[in-house]
């Protein structure tokens, strides 16, 4: 079962936030350019679990930007993670950073 959980914050920039969650679970992210969600960064995780810091703010077609997230519009930044099953730990490391804040619960 996958599960997926989505985070946000109003306290952090994306590199703040990835520079945070790169002490704490000892990985490295990179920066993607998608046509389709602006720039995120990107880290996996040895068990295949993926953390993306995504911007709500991404490139529209009309050169407005439009919202990643359009239930939450006064959060500017996400922190969306992949994990090949809940993962507790995981979300008790996330829990510890200041201003993130767990939007929605683990769904598969």
């Amino acid at each position: 079962m996958t599960a997926f959980d989505t985070y946000g914050t109003s306290t952090h920039t994306a590199r703040q936030l990835a520079d945070l969650l790169t002490d704490r679970l000892d990985t490295v992210f990179v920066e993607r350019d998608s046509d389709y969600l602006g720039i995120s960064l990107l880290a996996t995780l040895n068990d295949a679990t993926r953390i993306q810091v995504q911007p709500n703010a991404i490139p529209g077609d009309d050169g407005d930007n439009d919202l990643y997230d359009e239930q939450h519009p006064d959060l500017p930044l996400f922190l969306l993670a992949t994990a090949p099953g809940p993962d507790p730990a995981l979300q008790d490391q996330l829990a510890g950073i200041e201003g993130l804040a767990r939007l929605t619960p683990t769904r598969s």
